[in-house]
């Protein structure tokens, strides 16, 4: 099995990494390190990511806030895109 990664893929990919990298260099290459271990991981197990969204592809938790986005065949994983997690601040019960 093979794995390759979208342009779009590569483009979020690089996204994070620079946003990160901005305030934290060690932390933006450490999480762009386990995008590539998540991803690495569907070679084996394809089918181990949620249902995604839209018809036809998957989903993984590669990290609290980013989901990898992905589709698979019998000798391919595509990754598609990253989704962020971030759902903004939560209200609290003293929240007014």
């Amino acid at each position: 099995m093979e794995l390759f990664w979208t342009q779009e893929a590569i483009q979020d990919r690089d996204a994070i990494y620079d946003y990160i990298e901005a305030d934290n260099p060690v932390a933006a290459l450490a999480l762009d390190e386990l995008f590539e271990e998540k991803a690495g991981r569907l070679l084996d197990h394809p089918g181990m990511g949620r249902l995604g969204r839209e018809a036809g592809t998957r989903e993984l938790v590669a990290h609290k806030n980013h989901i990898l986005v992905y589709d698979a065949t019998t000798h391919l994983v595509r990754v598609l895109r990253f989704r962020s997690c971030d759902i903004g601040p939560r209200l609290t019960k003293n929240s007014s």
